[in-house]
């Protein structure tokens, strides 16, 4: 069973019902939307919202600003080469009329 991550829910037909009962109950207060008592959507305050943007838009400003202080940037085929090599699939040997490949 998937978690409900909201302390408040409420079924999507009671939501078709009384949308506006729905949302003043809410408060400031996450909603989760259950459809056959799985959350199918959270329903969120607009303050709630835009809070949410705003510390996402700011913890990835603050990751990109991260990044450029590192150092120099290193080109992206590289960093696929590097990964290619360190994980490659060991190469297997071919059995052909029961002598080993050398």
């Amino acid at each position: 069973m998937e978690q409900v991550l909201a302390s408040r829910s409420v079924s999507i037909t009671e939501l078709k019902r009384s949308p506006s009962a729905v949302l003043a109950q809410a408060g400031s207060e996450p909603v989760a939307v259950l459809n056959h008592n799985r959350p199918a959507a959270y329903l969120l305050s607009p303050q709630v919202y835009e809070a949410m943007l705003e510390r996402l838009s700011a913890d990835l400003r603050c990751a990109i600003q991260e990044g450029v202080d590192s150092g120099p940037a290193i080109p992206a085929d590289d960093v696929f080469a590097e990964l290619n090599a360190r994980y490659a699939e060991p190469k297997r040997t071919t059995k052909s009329g029961g002598k080993r490949a050398a």
